[in-house]
């Protein structure tokens, strides 16, 4: 199992250089980042574009991979995503990858290119041609695509990916269209767990639900002819989960767990001082030094 860590892009980049340089130098595996305008709780705090702050964070780390968690159509068209994630792939040198969902109706961006929010339905219609388009953007020179939602014309992407056919792409999904896109185009699959965390769960139930999910991206996978066992399959750890950062060794008994489930990548929350996330700073340095390579060999 691998483990990463998923830091807000809210601080200045003099102060988040050393949050992300010293994460990589600490072993972890991957290190991601919102891709939102704004975002609830926070959303009339301090905010960065995460294409640029990737870009700066692949300059100043060497070893770990690096994400969107994720890019959404809610604000973005695919190709200036494709072209951003080039480029992106090239600064780090192949060690980027592209995190896409369907995006929340309530993640603070959902209507910024319309006065009213996408519905459900026309939320999943563009997560789908989104999907669709960027893979054919990053695969290929010239692209020349008509939809319902997204289009492009003679659009290039020269010189394409540094990795090959294309950079990975982890989707983010729970619903059957959601999963089926995962199984045909993606390299990973993401879960934050149950979809209606209004109503409350216990770190059981989470576990439960994400078991379940897993089970349904592996039939996903049986009826496209996808290749579950490729799959990166990615939890990104969120409060009703459980205190995953209370000791190492509280870290390593929900790790388990979680890989019998099936997930082969956790995913946690760089500690913030106050508010969501709020944890112990120093809580990821003890799990580094404590529980990374038991983690690995799970």
């Amino acid at each position: 199992m691998r483990t990463g860590v998923l830091i807000l892009p809210e601080k200045r980049w003099a102060r988040s250089a050393r949050t992300w340089r010293t994460f990589d130098e600490l072993g972890y595996d991957s290190l991601w980042t919102y891709d939102h305008l704004s975002w609830r709780s926070l959303e009339d705090g301090p905010w960065f574009s995460s294409f640029p702050v990737l870009a700066a964070a692949a300059v100043v780390t060497s070893r770990a991979t690096l994400g969107t968690l994720v890019t959404s159509p809610n604000f973005r068209h695919p190709v200036g995503v494709a072209k951003d994630a080039i480029a992106l792939d090239d600064i780090s040198g192949g060690r980027f990858v592209l995190g896409i969902g369907a995006g929340s109706a309530d993640a603070g961006d959902s209507n910024v290119l319309a006065q009213e929010t996408f519905s459900r339905r026309e939320r999943t219609e563009r997560f789908e041609e989104f999907v669709q388009l960027t893979d054919e953007l990053l695969r290929n020179p010239v692209t020349t695509f008509t939809g319902a939602h997204f289009s492009a014309y003679e659009a290039r992407t020269i010189p394409g990916c540094v990795q090959r056919p294309r950079l990975p792409v982890a989707i983010a999904a729970t619903g059957p269209r959601g999963l089926a896109l995962a199984a045909q185009y993606s390299q990973a699959w993401v879960t934050t767990g149950p979809t209606d965390w209004a109503r409350g769960f216990t770190p059981k139930e989470c576990l439960d639900a994400v078991a379940a999910q897993v089970v349904a991206l592996r039939a996903a996978c049986d009826r496209v002819g996808g290749d579950f066992n490729a799959l990166d399959r990615i939890f990104v750890v969120t409060d009703p989960a459980g205190d995953f950062l209370s000791t190492p060794d509280v870290f390593l008994k929900m790790a388990e767990r979680y890989a019998k489930a099936g997930i082969t990548h956790l995913v946690l929350h760089a500690p913030r001082e106050e508010g969501v996330y709020a944890a112990d700073p120093e809580a990821l340095h003890h799990i580094a030094a404590d529980a990374l390579p038991a983690v690995r060999a799970m």
